[in-house]
């Protein structure tokens, strides 16, 4: 019930794109832009099924904002938004079967040229084919029906004409299911595109085109943020039921030109797994084993608190938003990695002999560095700077790009200046 309501949010989160205030245009903004991808998807594990070629078919509902007259728009240049609507054939139906994809993305001009441009979005899948250790033994790439979405695009504009605007691309689509459920190893395919941007589709009058140009003074005020995660993970295949993530977390910052938001963030996070692990006296905290001392102080070996750099883009009532930081405590993925780096099927009581993840470079560096990334909601639109606002969002954790848990969160916003 708790991922079926997390992905509700994730699906009907795109429709938030459309909430811009845009009543004031004077240009018909409506963009129905169908586009063809083909490519490979990688095997994700050892004894992965054959596939052939990657076909997809993604058809995105979206607005053209170059006569949106809001700051963020005219700051960003030829941004575009829009909502996909997917359905992917990985090359074998009876082990892959289809995706089913709703996605929200966002579309910026690249390398200072209105031909070139890059497209990312994220959203959620649904998937009518995943591992079952019995039917489908060798699909290890997807465990749940329903995943997170990601893509990555660059894209050339290769004919431009006064209804239609002809793209070629290439880039990377990412599937997984945000360490919900092991197994875990996703599907990472790479592509290239051929789409067409159907301008007005409709053929809406476009009396009285002119847009006045407007001049935006350089602008910049603090603010300070509190908000509060709700997420869910699993710890190994031997404790692959979900578990809470708790998170808490302070932010300071700037908003530069109502466009960028920077801010320096402290975060909480109790992890209800690694609780449970050391009040259950599972192997590893066991007397005599190396995490014996865990017991005397469960909570706070269970919890991680970090430092962080924020960053965000501003699209008046959404947020795009995306962190890196660094873990000054989390002793509990200590037994994390120990359980899920070494020998695979790590059972549930581990005899003292069995190979265990070793504490090299790669685990010092996931250990220490976090990353999020997400998408937020603000009740009032930032391009108003309201003094007080509050936002509800979806986000995916990670420990240096390895999905770590997936969240939905709420918090609030004070603006000093605003």
């Amino acid at each position: 019930m708790k991922n079926i309501l997390f992905l509700l949010l994730l699906i009907f989160a795109p429709l938030l794109l459309f909430g811009q205030e845009t009543t004031d245009w004077k240009k018909p903004a409506l963009l129905i832009t169908p586009e063809i991808l083909v490519g490979s998807t990688a095997p994700s594990n050892d004894n992965f099924p054959e596939t052939g070629l990657h076909k997809q078919l993604l058809v995105t509902i979206g607005r053209n904002h170059q006569n949106n007259p809001q700051e963020w728009a005219q700051r960003l240049k030829g941004v575009r938004t829009g909502i996909g609507f997917g359905i992917s054939d990985f090359g074998n139906l009876d082990s892959l079967g289809i995706a089913l994809t709703v996605i929200p993305q966002i579309q910026f001009n690249a390398f200072g040229s209105e031909r070139f441009s890059v497209t990312t979005g994220m959203g959620a899948s649904y998937f009518t084919k995943n591992y079952d250790s019995i039917t489908n033994p060798n699909n290890r790439a997807v465990t749940t029906d329903y995943t997170w979405a990601f893509r990555l695009f660059l894209n050339y504009n290769f004919l431009k004409t006064q209804s239609l605007d002809w793209n070629i691309g290439a880039g990377y689509s990412h599937h997984s299911n945000g360490h919900t459920k092991l197994d875990n190893q996703g599907y990472n395919s790479f592509l290239v595109s051929l789409s067409a941007a159907i301008n007005n589709p409709f053929k809406i009058s476009e009396e009285n085109v002119t847009l006045p140009k407007k001049t935006f003074e350089r602008s910049h005020y603090s603010y300070f943020s509190l908000r509060g995660g709700l997420g869910w993970n699993v710890l190994a295949l031997a404790f692959n039921d979900n578990r809470e993530v708790y998170s808490l977390s302070a932010e300071y910052g700037k908003v530069y030109n109502n466009t960028w938001k920077v801010g320096l963030g402290l975060n909480y996070r109790f992890y209800e797994h690694y609780y449970d692990y050391i009040e259950g006296n599972e192997s590893l905290v066991q007397d005599g084993r190396e995490f014996e001392d865990y017991k005397e102080h469960p909570v706070w070996n269970s919890s991680a608190i970090s430092l962080a750099l924020n960053g965000e883009v501003l699209l008046n009532h959404v947020g795009i938003a995306f962190q890196v930081g660094y873990n000054f405590h989390k002793p509990a993925y200590k037994i994390d990695w120990r359980i899920n780096e070494g020998w695979d099927n790590t059972p549930r009581e581990i005899p003292e002999s069995w190979m265990l993840g070793e504490f090299g470079t790669k685990f010092k560096l996931k250990h220490r560095i976090s990353s999020r990334l997400g998408a937020k909601y603000y009740f009032i639109g930032t391009e108003k700077r309201p003094l007080h606002n509050i936002f509800i969002g979806a986000h995916l954790n990670a420990n240096l790009g390895q999905a770590d848990f997936s969240e939905v969160g709420f918090g609030y916003v004070y603006s000093f200046g605003g």
